[in-house]
């Protein structure tokens, strides 16, 4: 068989040494340094599953320690929305915190633990619909937190390189990376953006458990995960149970997500790639949102057929009006030139747009990344609304808001060549806020723009770039 190796993006040449910033806390391996009991356990299971690629783990639960739930609740967010039980962080470690995680630990040990249906909660989506969210209570988050250490021990040695959601050390702007240099660096003329539909929703709860068990034998821990996925919903008073899907936004559901695109789509398109694809093909995947580019448009189109199939034995599905087989790259401007065809199409991956240009003094390629205009607008639209239930309170306190809100946007869309997209977000939002001051009363009707300015400019920080480009960051 032809070695396919040399054709793999850089991400994936060392799929076991990629750092990048981190989407939870803390990584099961900077807790096993920080406890005394669960630094041997887990150690040695991470050991074991880095040694052994198909060895089962047949004696896990024992790792979940009185340490390891405290320390799992030490790690969740402080600010979460209660769930069933109305209990807060503060409220569950104000009274009897150790009582309660000896009497968890115990539960856990003795198969008597039990989780509560989550919280579902409604929020919008850029396109209009509703997505729901599942909350949970404070002791269950602990419980999925602790097991979500365990299976990073072992599941963390078995992920490939270019799975960069939802895992320690990587982030967006590092999947972003991969691809942007796997456009501008490697032989890529054509691109896949894919995209999963309903995926949390689709998940087929027998599936799951079963690519759980390719690695886990310990039944124990088997029935913990069966009775997470079945614990239910409550929708508004409502008990519903949950034959299939997990919910988003619980802390074990993107583990749970990340086991399930690993089995049924990275190792296969890792396979496929090697065996089937005639020219060079990299993928960069984030959640259930990946990108597949291609050097020639054959390999892209037997591909999308065959992930179609794939996804189905599995009761998934792409959506058809998100995934999309598009001509892109360096040579993409120039052959569609020569065609007629047009300037080559864009696509969306993690809140930007990315589009085909060139540079103006030289003419040479230029992989443009700019902020998602819907993305933008409901930003946009979420600080309008915000900003004028707020003005009434100090405006220095406004301001401070203000400028979180303002440098957390920057920090994330501050990539190079999007300072355009980041003037514009400054400017919508100054103005928002200017006409929430107005408001105030009829003496504040007399605030000029003038003397906003002066108000902008001592609180409101300009337009940054933030992130180098990605070669410099993604070779280093």
């Amino acid at each position: 068989m032809k070695n396919k190796q040399t054709n793999f993006a850089p991400a994936e040449y060392g799929e076991r040494r990629v750092l990048a910033a981190r989407n939870t806390p803390q990584t099961a391996e900077a807790i096993i340094q920080r406890i005394e009991t669960p630094l041997s356990g887990l150690g040695r299971v991470r050991k074991a599953a880095r040694r052994k690629e198909r060895v089962q783990f047949n004696n896990l639960l024992h790792h979940i320690t009185p340490d390891l739930l405290r320390e799992a609740y030490m790690n969740l967010n402080r600010q979460a929305v209660s769930g069933l039980d109305e209990e807060s962080w503060k409220g569950y470690g104000e009274q009897g915190f150790f009582e309660h995680l000896s009497r968890l630990h115990t539960q856990i040990q003795q198969g008597r633990y039990q989780p509560q249906p989550s919280k579902r909660v409604w929020i919008s989506k850029p396109d209009g619909n509703e997505r729901a969210i599942g909350i949970r209570a404070v002791e269950d988050k602990i419980v999925e937190q602790a097991l979500v250490w365990v299976f990073e021990a072992i599941y963390e040695e078995d992920f490939l390189g270019f799975s960069y959601g939802f895992r320690p050390e990587r982030s967006q702007h590092h999947a972003l990376d991969a691809l942007y240099v796997a456009i501008t660096c490697k032989k890529v003329s054509w691109v896949l953006d894919a995209n999963i539909r309903g995926f949390f929703d689709k998940i087929d709860h027998e599936w799951l458990l079963r690519f759980i068990g390719e690695r886990i034998a310990d039944k124990r821990v088997l029935e913990l995960c069966k009775k997470m996925l079945k614990a239910g919903v409550d929708d508004k008073g409502q008990r519903l149970k949950t034959e299939a899907g997990i919910a988003q936004g619980s802390v074990i559901s993107p583990m749970f997500a990340n086991i399930v695109l690993h089995y049924a789509l990275d190792q296969w398109v890792n396979q496929w790639r090697g065996r089937h694809a005639r020219g060079e093909v990299y993928i960069v995947r984030y959640a259930d949102d990946f990108v597949i580019a291609f050097q020639y448009p054959e390999d892209g189109k037997h591909l999308k057929r065959a992930l179609e199939q794939r996804l189905g034995k599995f009761g998934l599905a792409l959506h058809r009006e998100k995934t999309k087989l598009i001509e892109f790259g360096r040579f993409a401007i120039e052959d569609r030139r020569k065609r007629r065809a047009g300037k080559p199409e864009t696509f969306t991956f993690l809140g930007f747009t990315h589009s085909c240009g060139s540079r103006k003094k030289d003419g040479k390629f230029m992989l443009r990344r700019k902020t998602n205009k819907e993305k933008l607008r409901k930003k946009v639209k979420e600080i309008v609304q915000q900003a004028m239930k707020k003005r009434f309170e100090r405006v220095k306190d406004q301001a401070r808001w203000l400028r979180s809100v303002i440098v957390g946007h920057f920090n994330y869309y501050g990539v190079p060549g999007n300072r355009q997209a980041l003037d514009a977000f400054r400017t919508q939002v100054c103005r928002a806020w200017f006409r929430a001051l107005r408001r105030r009363s009829q003496k504040a009707r007399k605030l000029n723009w003038l003397k906003m300015q002066k108000l902008i400019k001592a609180f409101i920080p300009s337009a940054k770039i933030v992130h180098p480009y990605p070669t410099q960051r993604f070779y280093v």
